[in-house]
C-alpha cells in the first residue's frame, strides 16, 4: 500500500506549490519555507518551532529533520492479542466514524480474524441504519439497539456476544455530540466501564476519529475526547480530499499521540496505515526538486 499515503497529499502539495512555484528549488529562503507550511495547515507556533534553528536557505535534508522531530511519539502498534479485542472507535459525529469502522472490520477480516460491530451510536438512527448496512455488505454480525436506548448496554452485548461466540474482535461506535460535554462524557465514561464489566481487559484499544478536511481546528475537538476518555491513537480520515493535510503535525506536536491509519478514499479497501516516513517525503516533494 506503499504511496497511497503521497497520492493523498496532492491537493496539500499543490497549497505549498501555490507558495513556493512549481519550479523546484534545492534550498527555499525561511521566510517563503514558513508561509508554505502555513498554507499546509501546520500551525503557526509549530512552524515557528520547525524554523527557528534552521539557517537564512534551508535544505531538504535540514527540514526532513525537523520535521521528523515531530513525530518522536509511542508506536502505532495494533496487536491483537486477546480475545475479544475490543476496540472503541470515537469522535464528534460527521468526522467518518461509521465509514472507518466498515474500512478496519474489511481490514481485520482481510487479515483472518473475526469482526463483530455494536452500534453504540444510539443518539442517531442513522448512525445505526449505516452501520447495519455495512455489516451485511461486510457479512459481519452487529449489535444493535432503537435510537436512544442505552448506548452502554449496546457496549455489554457486543462483547458478550463476542466472548460467546468467540469472536476476536469487536468494534464499537460510539457517539460523539460535544455541543453537550457534559452528556457526552457521563456517556462515554459510562461506556468504558460497562465494557470493563462485560470484559476486564476491555476496552484494549480508544481510538479518536479526526476528519481532515477540518485540519488544525479539530485539535480542540481531539483534546476534549482525551480529557474526558484518554485516547489510544488516531485514525485521519479524507486525506485525500484537503489541502490541510500539514495540520497532521500540529494534530500529533499537540497530542503526542500516534497516528494509526489514514482514510484515503471511499471504498472498504482505503484505509491504510500511517507510515510518517512517507508522510514527510510527501511534504517535502511539494517543497523541493528530487
Amino acid at each position: 500500500m506503499f504511496g497511497f499515503i503521497k497520492k493523498s497529499l496532492n491537493k496539500t502539495k499543490e497549497a505549498i506549490k501555490s507558495v513556493v512555484g512549481i519550479e523546484k528549488k534545492e534550498k527555499l529562503p525561511k521566510e517563503l519555507l514558513e508561509e508554505a507550511l502555513i498554507e499546509a495547515d501546520i500551525d503557526y507556533d509549530l512552524v515557528e518551532k520547525i524554523v527557528e534553528k534552521l539557517p537564512n536557505e534551508v535544505s531538504k535534508e535540514k527540514l526532513k529533520k525537523e520535521l521528523e522531530k515531530i513525530f518522536n511519539v509511542p508506536e502505532a502498534k495494533l496487536e491483537i492479542n486477546d480475545k475479544p479485542y475490543t476496540m472503541l472507535i470515537i469522535g464528534v459525529n460527521g468526522a467518518g466514524k461509521t465509514t472507518t469502522i466498515a474500512k478496519l472490520a474489511y481490514k481485520l477480516k482481510n487479515e483472518g480474524k473475526s469482526v463483530i460491530l455494536g452500534a453504540a451510536d444510539t443518539f442517531r438512527a442513522a448512525a445505526i441504519e449505516q452501520l447495519s448496512k455495512w455489516a451485511e455488505i461486510l457479512d459481519v454480525p452487529i449489535v444493535k439497539t432503537k435510537q436512544g436506548h442505552d448506548p452502554a448496554a449496546v457496549t455489554y452485548d457486543t462483547i458478550a456476544s463476542a466472548k460467546a461466540k468467540g469472536i476476536d474482535v469487536a468494534l464499537i461506535d460510539t457517539a460523539g455530540r460535544l455541543h453537550n460535554k457534559i452528556n457526552l462524557q457521563n456517556e462515554l465514561k459510562k461506556i468504558v466501564n460497562v465494557a470493563k464489566k462485560a470484559y476486564e481487559n476491555a476496552p484494549h484499544k480508544i481510538l479518536l476519529i479526526i476528519d481532515g478536511t477540518q485540519g488544525s481546528s479539530a485539535i480542540n475537538q481531539a483534546k476534549v475526547f482525551n480529557e474526558i476518555i484518554g485516547v489510544d491513537g488516531i485514525i485521519i480520515t479524507k486525506l485525500d480530499g484537503t489541502s490541510k493535510g500539514g495540520s497532521l503535525f500540529s494534530i500529533v506536536n499537540e497530542l503526542k499521540l500516534p497516528i494509526y491509519y489514514v482514510g484515503v478514499g471511499e471504498k472498504p479497501e482505503d484505509l491504510v496505515e500511517f507510515n510518517k516516513d512517507e508522510f514527510i517525503e510527501g511534504i517535502l516533494e511539494g517543497l523541493y526538486s528530487e
